[in-house]
């Protein structure tokens, strides 16, 4: 403990991990916001974080990662002992074969390093969803959907069909919360993830829901909470502010415009003159995350970890200043004793 930092402050010993979204950048090309996720990796690796997950989008402008698994593989072999996995495959666009078969592949050949995380989104508009062949109502069935993947694991498909290689083998699979999520979760005994840190009343609701229904399973015998959300830290407050600005802006511009762009540069975000309602957004935006020097997100680690009872943290920040990101992650990392 620091001289400066308040007694109590230190969060828990939990493992702290990585949701990177493959963000592209103003004027780069996505091609490189993908080479940047396998550096981020490795770096993230070298700190001592626990697993290192990537996302599925498709068609966003400001994502170049539509490809989970693929981006997956890539990642595990560029590192070699951090956990790899998804932060999720969308079940909902796929079919559960092909998505038990992929991870099967990738357990073959990275054993006891992946993680499957599954969430029930669909595609971001309708002329993706219909790209994709889904509809929003596709999202209702993630609960059977999830029951026949995770089939495929044991064996017990009606249909005589066998999933190679990934009949027999143990990929943990968890669920991203988001609406029916929590309970859907809990009746599979499954890990869930939540987010986001920055409203802690709905994340709490959520975390309670789960773990009152939640049924022990073969994959996990008891409740497993993962807390997410945008952490930022810096030298000061204003600095670790401004790394938030891009993500801020971009998530404003998605709700006023309807398409998400790459991340611009802080200083050109502070120097547009923004709608009311573009503002509304921005500012909100900016507002209930975890952002500040380490002593002040040490500080607010421990208050949120202490009133959710998390098992780990996942933190999904980012920004257009990659080294900035890199050092806001040594920072945390040393607020979570992760490295000295």
């Amino acid at each position: 403990m620091t001289a400066t930092e308040p007694a109590g402050s230190r969060p828990p010993a939990v493992p702290f991990s990585v949701l990177d979204r493959s963000r592209t950048r103003a004027g780069r090309p996505p091609a490189e916001a993908l080479r940047d996720t396998v550096r981020l990796a490795r770096e993230v690796e070298r700190l001592g974080y626990h697993r290192f997950w990537v996302s599925e989008h498709h068609g966003v402008p400001g994502v170049a990662g539509s490809a989970p698994t693929v981006l997956a593989a890539a990642v595990a072999s560029a590192t070699r002992t951090i956990r790899v996995g998804t932060g999720g495959v969308m079940l909902p666009n796929h079919q559960p074969l092909v998505v038990a078969e992929q991870f099967g592949v990738l357990e073959a050949l990275f054993p006891g390093r992946i993680d499957m995380g599954l969430g029930r989104s669909v595609g971001f508009t309708d002329g993706v969803r219909r790209a994709l062949g889904r509809d929003k109502g596709d999202a209702d069935d993630f609960a059977a959907h999830l029951e026949e993947l995770l089939g495929w694991f044991r064996g017990t498909s009606p249909t005589g069909v066998h999933a190679r290689p990934a009949e027999g083998l143990s990929v943990p699979p968890f669920v991203l919360a988001m609406g029916e999520g929590a309970e859907i979760a809990a009746r599979a005994g499954l890990p869930m993830v939540i987010g986001d840190l920055g409203n802690r009343e709905k994340m709490l609701r959520g975390i309670d829901r789960y773990r009152t229904e939640f049924r022990p399973s073969p994959w996990a015998a008891k409740p497993y909470v993962v807390v997410s959300g945008a952490i930022a830290v810096a030298e000061s407050e204003e600095a670790a502010r401004r790394l938030l600005v891009p993500e801020a802006w971009s998530m404003a511009y998605s709700r006023t415009h309807g398409t998400f762009p790459p991340l611009p540069p802080a200083e050109r975000v502070e120097a547009l003159t923004m709608s009311g309602r573009e503002r509304g957004f921005y500012e909100s935006g900016l507002t209930g995350r975890l952002a500040g020097t380490q002593e002040r997100v040490a500080h607010e680690l421990a208050a949120v970890l202490a009133e959710t009872g998390a098992q780990e943290v996942l933190v999904t920040t980012s920004t257009y200043d990659r080294e900035a990101l890199l050092d806001s992650f040594r920072r945390l990392a040393r607020i979570a004793s992760l490295t000295g």
